[in-house]
């Protein structure tokens, strides 16, 4: 089975016969098989030629790159090897056309918004009072389905995100007086882990639509000028509360991440080495975890629910079934 390769330690990427070669500036050594490699995420300083570039795109390697502030940079797409020009064209009709871009946007967020609200009635059905956002969130969800603009959809999404985060503060066991969501830069340590496992979620979403024949440029909710592959912040929308939120609000209750694992002179901006390891190695586990899918019959992995979403979308744009976006049922 192919796993995801993460590098925290600088050093040098290079092809070495039909292997990669991962060189410390230590000059410490290790090979690594290609066909074990799904994608890759660089959190370091790495140095690497046209020759290691061309050899992962034969394979399909995606390259994720995070910042020394943990901060997602930016990814590496190989050439697509499955796109369609019938679906590209398709793609292009559904943004095009106001209406049917609404259906697509206003499905992301509805669904979204539900698995924001099992969240919030889990934790409640377990001791911790969260009744009254509960009810505003509830009260907002009910509206999407009467928006007529994507800004007002937006603007919904962010009312019901406003409520959900004044949650948190119960639901975390640590005093940690989280009020807004700040992004550009997070301003606390709530804020960084979240922008982090977001940027996780974002890359994993855009490795698994690689192996679809969408387009990630192409999107529906979010503006194509906000980030080159905004299909993928579209999709990632639907699994942050089920993926990310529950594995913060799951370190942070271990206490496996606390104030100590970031840098406080620097407002908290800086996640520390090893708390970046753990984090990823939860990160990981939560992603190859399964679930006894309700129509396939078989198990699958929270990692193949997000190109499952994928295909679904696929199939509206074809045609084929109305996609409706991926929703918490355990």
């Amino acid at each position: 089975m192919k796993q995801s390769l993460y590098i925290y330690n600088n050093g040098d990427l290079k092809r070495k016969d039909n292997t990669l070669q991962f060189t410390t500036y230590e000059g410490d050594k290790r090979d690594i098989p290609i066909e074990r490699i799904s994608d890759i995420y660089i959190l370091s300083e790495m140095s690497f030629n046209t020759a290691f570039i061309n050899y992962i795109s034969q394979y399909g390697i995606p390259l994720h790159f995070f910042n020394y502030y943990n901060f997602y940079t930016g990814s590496y797409y190989p050439k697509e090897s499955l796109l369609a020009g019938q679906l590209l064209v398709k793609q292009v009709e559904h943004y095009t056309c106001y209406d049917e871009r609404l259906v697509i946007a206003k499905e992301f967020i509805k669904a979204a918004a539900d698995n924001i609200y099992r969240n919030l009635r889990y934790y409640n059905s377990r001791g911790k009072d969260v009744a009254e956002c509960m009810k505003e969130v509830n009260s907002l969800r009910k509206k999407l389905d009467h928006t007529e603009f994507i800004e007002e959809l937006m603007g919904i999404e962010g009312n019901i995100r406003k409520n959900y985060y004044k949650a948190w503060n119960t639901i975390v066991n640590q005093e940690i007086q989280f009020e807004k969501r700040v992004m550009h830069p997070p301003d606390n340590m709530i804020n960084s882990l979240i922008s982090f496992v977001n940027s996780l979620i974002y890359a994993k979403t855009l490795s698994e639509i690689y192996h679809t024949q969408l387009d990630p440029t192409i999107s529906y909710l979010h503006e194509q000028g906000f980030r080159r592959y905004s299909l993928c912040l579209d999709v990632s929308e639907v699994f942050k509360p089920l993926i990310g939120d529950r594995l913060i609000f799951s370190l942070l209750n271990k206490n496996q991440i606390t104030e100590k694992s970031f840098t406080k002179e620097l407002n908290f901006l800086h996640l520390k080495k090893e708390a970046s390891r753990l984090i990823v190695t939860e990160f990981e586990k939560r992603m190859k975890q399964t679930i006894m899918h309700k129509e396939l019959g078989k198990k699958v992995s929270y990692q193949y629910l997000i190109r499952l979403e994928a295909y679904k979308l696929i199939k509206h744009l074809i045609g084929e079934k109305e996609y409706e976006g991926f929703r918490i049922w355990w």
